[in-house]
């Protein structure tokens, strides 16, 4: 488990969130300290679910807003059973029926003990745990929790877009 425990020398001055790294579906290490100064959106997905459309959705923020700094950041789980056993599966569907291009982590626990340190950092500040697939939470440029949502939430809902628009630089 080395390498996924927050990184608490990273974060950027007094009052921001501790920096956490992934495991990236297509190896390597995804670090939110490299995302310092943009807002995040971190949302729990599945293949398998009756929410995987939201897929689409995702992908469209991160081509709309990517540019502008919103980092779109998919965390595949199986917490509720509904993920395929397999990473490349995941990577190959993701890719081949929503043509996601923003970046994804391996597949990972998001509840219980065994939860991603993300995961358990965001239960123990914001008392948010995801509940179901597809549970969105935007995090700050400096990394703290601005808000959450659940899973009928839509990527495209004015609820999300008024949080992290005006966390963005003007264009």
């Amino acid at each position: 488990m080395s390498g996924l425990l927050p990184s608490r020398g990273l974060a950027a001055g007094a009052g921001a969130a501790p920096s956490f790294s992934f495991p990236s579906i297509d190896g390597g290490t995804l670090n939110t300290a490299d995302w310092r100064g943009r807002p995040v959106l971190v949302v729990n997905t599945a293949s398998l679910c009756g929410f995987t459309p939201q897929l689409a959705g995702l992908q469209t923020l991160h081509e709309t807003y990517g540019p502008r700094g919103l980092v779109v950041l998919a965390v595949p789980s199986d917490a509720f059973a509904q993920e395929y056993d397999d990473a490349k599966r995941v990577k190959e569907f993701c890719t081949i029926q929503y043509g996601i291009t923003l970046p994804m982590t391996d597949i990972l626990p998001v509840t219980g003990a065994q939860a991603h340190p993300f995961y358990r950092w965001l239960a123990e500040t914001a008392g948010f745990v995801p509940k179901w697939n597809f549970n969105k939470v935007l995090l700050d440029p400096q990394g703290q929790v601005v808000a959450t949502w659940g899973s009928f939430t839509k990527p495209s809902s004015a609820r999300i877009s008024d949080a992290f628009l005006p966390l963005l630089p003007r264009a």
